[in-house]
């Protein structure tokens, strides 16, 4: 009696034609569906049960790819690509809570169109476009950063653009340090690529937010920050500035030095170990030494009520 061949069912997205191709047949993919064995990701596309994440920020990536498969000339774009990306969002909601979204290149018959899976148009050059971990085409860092700062207003348009420099600079070396983000030539370098990106885009306010990005802010909240404190017309602090102590040098997130005031954006994670809290007491009373002042906000603050914010740093800059 002959064996029947294993039924092998695909890891990544593959379309029905696909798995009618690799041998199965179309009673043998039912079977699979009915037994709950491969799972329908859209009309037509399925992926084993057994590879379906449970993590939702991957099942978003797959739901994407899913799509490509469809549409080969698809790109994974924005929010979709932004988690590839690791970028930061200006919000509180993590970015696999929108919608899965690809970009279709203009002048192929598609359609924007809302649902399950946002499909975008737009011109997409070949140097804008690059492959993830799993092999599928997204948009690189530069241009994802910039389709999602497009619309925006400064502070969160800065979380973007903040966040893209970064990891671009990452990017052109071996191993990021601290420097690296306040050299020049980096600098440079990671803002041509979003200007170039941002040739696609129509947006007044793009040239003149990446301008004012700075890749040596460490968080979304840092980002948001500077960005209110641009549009109040607050005097422009230095960043990260090395302020050498008793105990050791250290970076301030914002510094005015005329004012000799040290502003510092913190998260909820700072105060909830005591390690930290207590390395940190040690810095503040280093720095305070040295005829410092301190002002302080939570990231939440800065998201939530920035009016505040901006009024409490006014204030202790004598404003």
């Amino acid at each position: 009696m002959r064996t029947p061949a294993p039924c092998v069912l695909p890891t990544q997205p593959a379309s029905r034609a696909q798995l009618l191709a690799s041998g199965l047949t179309r009673q043998m993919l039912a079977t699979q569906v009915g037994s709950g064995r491969l799972v329908r990701l859209r009309r037509g596309v399925f992926i084993a049960a057994s590879a379906w994440p449970s993590d939702d920020a991957v099942r978003h990536l797959v739901l994407a790819r899913a799509e490509q498969v469809v549409h080969p000339t698809a790109v994974l774009s924005h929010a979709s690509a932004a988690l590839v990306w690791s970028l930061p969002h200006p919000g509180l909601s993590p970015w696999h809570d929108a919608a899965p979204q690809v970009t279709v290149p203009t002048g192929e018959g598609a359609k924007s169109r809302r649902g399950p899976v946002v499909h975008h148009l737009g011109v997409l050059p070949p140097s804008q476009v690059t492959r993830d971990a799993e092999g599928y085409a997204v948009t690189t860092v530069s241009r994802t950063a910039i389709d999602l700062a497009a619309d925006l207003a400064l502070p969160s348009a800065l979380v973007l653009l903040d966040g893209a420099a970064r990891l671009l600079i990452e990017q052109m070396v071996l191993r990021s340090k601290r420097q690296d983000y306040a050299n020049p030539r980096l600098v440079q370098a990671a803002k041509e690529l979003l200007t170039d990106a941002a040739q696609y885009r129509r947006s007044a306010t793009l040239t003149p937010h990446i301008a004012l990005s700075d890749p040596r802010r460490e968080s979304a909240a840092e980002s948001l920050s500077a960005g209110y404190f641009h549009l109040a017309g607050l005097p422009t602090p230095e960043l990260q500035v090395p302020i050498r102590t008793s105990t050791g040098t250290y970076y301030p997130d914002f510094y005015w030095r005329e004012q000799r005031l040290i502003g510092e954006c913190d998260g909820a994670v700072k105060y909830a170990d005591p390690t930290t809290l207590v390395a940190e007491k040690v810095r503040e009373d280093s720095l305070r030494e040295l005829g410092n002042r301190f002002v302080r906000w939570l990231g939440r603050d800065i998201m939530a009520t920035p009016a505040a914010v901006v009024g409490r740093v006014s204030r202790h800059l004598g404003l």
